[in-house]
């Protein structure tokens, strides 16, 4: 029984830690939040390469690339590369737009690889070879950059030799679609408004996210060039670009529109990925950073930066040990108040980012009920990509599907990409609810009163996720199913034979 209080009161300790370090975050950013950097006037514009990873993005890949061959920047300056690892129709379509755009005058390729060797990051250091910009700036499938995106950040990079990287914030194509999308996009909003600015305006770490953003070439290459051996390739090569010197740019008031994950099944495999890749590049990172020259707070917060999705091993943790502790009639009081005081840290982060994008800003902020059963409920699978990352298991690149959702009229259900496998992480987050309410029981029982909030979170979340998880893999019909297996085939016929049967890795 000892070693579960103590298990207990090492995960409640450690989760303060996380949460003070938002509490940190959220007062660094309204502290700077009204710098401003004047963007400069540039007479001379560098030569840039817009490069747009893709893999099986049918529903969108002609939106992007419609959006790309907009962008508005002196044609002799602008070349465009469509990186592409697909293996269905997503191809075929691709080159059609590709073809429509060149014979309008624009610089636009398709490169078709036949093998993902590195993934994402095996793409784009690929796509560098036939490169001629000495500015890289990087789109996912998903994003539709405005036309004046190059001419709002390009200038700073003309001005600023030793900027490495510039990130822009992430905006939201379907942020209304559901409930769903809509505390999603709480959570990014918290992201790119607080964390980011906090941490550029502040002089700490920050990373690269992985699109809606430009790299100087002489960085990517100083800095060891992109590596496949983490899913988050963004995060990593962004660390090893500042330890190796180069400065980074946040531009808030710069922002770039994506879709976000509709279905939940898909929400979950985005979060694995980041949770892996993250604790992937804390293993690799950890000792450069902490054997920086930077000074001893910007050391520990990067280490809290890049270990982040340990809190939801943590949360497990303090669930499994909590409700032995309440049935043998042990002290819990103490420890929780601490996470208690700490757990503010989130929702103030959040209320933050509302009030600084939306008039309506308490309206939105209604939302924050459900994205703490979301990012309760997502505990147990990334506490499985957490584990793997620690193991050192073998990546695997499993892409977020999208659906060319933008508005509430639009489906997934029926359509390609769909992720119907009910995984036992399902029985686990139905399992560890049922365990939850169990420790409520027990508490009413015992009159301790003060542990029934967070085990109802936690009962409501993982329930939430669970049977949310359920009810959509309920909504694809094994005739949709069919449908869908047919349709690969035929477009299969159009493209390379090694191409058939691939599916999402």
């Amino acid at each position: 029984m000892l070693l579960i209080y103590v298990s207990y009161i090492l995960a409640a300790v450690l989760l303060a830690i996380y949460g003070i370090n938002e509490l940190i975050l959220t007062f660094l950013y309204l502290r700077r939040r009204g710098e401003r950097m004047p963007l400069p006037e540039v007479v001379d514009w560098p030569r840039v390469t817009v490069q747009v990873p893709t893999y099986n993005e049918r529903y969108v890949i002609e939106r992007v690339i419609n959006a790309v061959a907009a962008l508005d920047y002196p044609r002799d300056r602008l070349q465009i590369q469509i990186l592409d690892d697909s293996g269905d129709e997503t191809t075929a379509r691709a080159a059609l737009r590709v073809a429509w755009h060149r014979a309008r005058g624009v610089d636009i390729s398709l490169r078709h690889r036949r093998e993902r060797h590195g993934f994402k990051a095996g793409a784009l250091q690929a796509g560098l070879a036939d490169a001629r910009g000495e500015i890289i700036a990087i789109f996912d499938a998903d994003f539709v950059p405005p036309p004046d995106f190059l001419r709002r950040t390009v200038p700073y990079f003309v001005t600023q030799p030793k900027l490495g990287f510039v990130q822009t914030r992430w905006s939201h194509l379907n942020r209304d679609y559901s409930v769903v999308t809509r505390a999603q996009a709480l959570a990014l909003d918290g992201h790119f408004v607080v964390e980011q600015t906090a941490r550029h305006r502040s002089g700490l770490f920050m990373n690269f996210n992985g699109t809606a953003g430009l790299w100087r070439r002489a960085c990517i290459e100083d800095s060891g060039g992109w590596r496949g051996d983490t899913v988050c390739e963004d995060l990593d090569l962004s660390y090893r670009a500042q330890l190796a010197g180069w400065q980074s740019l946040y531009l808030p008031d710069v922002e770039a529109p994506a879709e976000i994950p509709a279905q939940i099944t898909a929400y979950k495999r985005q979060q694995f990925r980041w949770a892996k890749g993250s604790i992937q590049c804390a293993r690799l990172l950890r000792a450069e950073v902490l054997g920086s020259r930077e000074s001893l707070f910007k050391r520990i917060e990067g280490i809290l930066h890049l270990t982040g999705y340990f809190v939801h091993p943590l949360m497990i943790l303090l669930l499994l040990t909590s409700i032995p502790l309440l049935f043998w009639n042990w002290s819990v009081h103490l420890p929780l108040a601490y996470l208690s005081l700490a757990s503010l840290g989130p929702p103030l982060l959040y209320a933050a980012s509302q009030r600084a994008l939306h008039a309506n800003w308490k309206h939105r902020y209604r939302l924050l009920p459900i994205l703490m059963l979301l990012g309760t409920g997502v505990a147990v699978s990334n506490c499985v990509a957490v584990y793997e990352a620690l193991a050192g298991h073998p990546n695997q690149f499993r892409r977020t599907p999208k659906f060319g959702l933008e508005n509430r009229r639009d489906r997934w259900a029926g359509k390609d990409y769909v992720l119907s496998a009910i995984t036992p992480t399902v029985l686990a987050e139905l399992a560890l609810s049922f365990y939850a309410g169990s420790g409520i029981a027990i508490s009413l029982y015992r009159g301790n009163l003060f542990a029934v909030p967070f085990l109802l979170l936690y009962a409501c979340g993982f329930g939430y996720v669970g049977l949310l998880t359920l009810f959509h893999s309920l909504q694809i019909s094994w005739k949709d199913v069919a449908g869908r297996g047919g349709g690969l085939r035929r477009a299969g016929r159009h493209l390379h034979p090694q191409a058939l049967g691939r599916g999402d890795s």
